[in-house]
């Protein structure tokens, strides 16, 4: 009781003992999530509809994407985007455990494909304008998450990156 008179007081979070002499730590306030300092949700959701913009019309990503409509897939990178960030824990109470590697396998994640996510991704954080702080943060872990789902060094069938028939192996099939 004393102690909280004391707070209320000199506006101190805490009184102790140290060193044989009392102390007092100024209150300090709450770190602010990564999501709180970057403008919360309004910031994800214009950077997951940037990503989104550029994947619409790519040639490799858009086919991975069995909705014909991107809006699932959307609110599923927000949601998740958001609480690893600090933002709330929908994905998780929705979805349960992220396993990202687990849920990209049954796609084929290229180097190529790798690339392209990330060139959509940097010109949908270019679009932001995010403190360059808070974007390099951000990107460092895109950059790393996008590395890690690669799972196949074959090359894509489909756009640019899949040649020409005259390139595909020669089988009774051709």
């Amino acid at each position: 009781m004393a102690r909280e008179a004391n707070r209320q007081e000199d506006g101190c979070r805490h009184r102790g003992i140290r060193g044989g002499r009392e102390v007092s730590l100024p209150e300090t306030p709450e770190q602010q999530s990564f999501y709180e300092a970057v403008g919360g949700h309004e910031t994800f959701v214009r950077i997951v509809d940037g990503f989104y913009r550029g994947v619409a019309d790519d040639p490799v990503l858009r086919p991975m994407y069995p909705e014909e409509d991107l809006e699932p897939a959307k609110e599923r990178l927000l949601m998740f985007l958001e609480q690893y960030w600090g933002g709330p824990t929908t994905y998780s109470a929705q979805r349960g455990h992220p396993r990202l590697r687990m849920r990209h396998a049954p796609f084929h994640v290229n180097p190529d494909a790798r690339d392209r996510w990330l060139a959509h991704m940097r010109a949908a954080l270019d679009e932001v304008g995010l403190s360059p702080l808070h974007e390099e943060t951000l990107w460092d872990y895109l950059s790393r998450a996008a590395h890690a789902m690669v799972n196949t060094f074959e090359r894509t069938e489909i756009g640019p990156a899949a040649g020409t028939r005259a390139d595909l192996p020669l089988t009774s099939e051709n």
